[in-house]
């Protein structure tokens, strides 16, 4: 299964790819929302993203709104991983089509446990 990690922090995607590498994931990753938009226009089709809120270019919340209207990309399961923790911004991202919001700092096992309730590891 393919994942493409979007995140301005190389230490993060350095993070959540060796995460995501041990559940079994082929990752790309990508440093912005517009990076991440120009590899699916391109063709790019992750099961799986991984998203940050606070990037330049392209925010996560706009790129979960792009990826959102491109219908290639409807089964596409979106993660929001980031520092905003204000549950108007959780309700929001949600609302705009991410499956799970994470809030950094988190841990392995809790990567694990949303993917397990996206159907994406545990087992499948």
């Amino acid at each position: 299964m393919q994942a493409l990690i979007v995140d301005d922090s190389r230490a993060m995607r350095t993070i959540l790819g060796n995460i995501i590498r041990s559940l079994g994931f082929d990752v790309t990753t990508a440093i912005h929302g517009k990076d991440a938009l120009d590899q699916l226009v391109a063709g790019a089709k992750p099961e799986l993203m991984l998203v940050d809120w606070n990037m330049p270019e392209m925010n996560g919340y706009e790129l979960v709104q792009s990826v959102r209207k491109l219908p290639a990309y409807s089964d596409t399961k979106i993660v929001m991983v980031t520092t905003e923790t204000e549950m108007a911004q959780v309700a929001a991202a949600l609302e705009a089509g991410a499956n799970e919001y994470v809030m950094k700092p988190f841990t392995s096992e809790v990567i694990y446990e949303k993917l397990c309730l996206l159907g994406l590891a545990g087992g499948q």
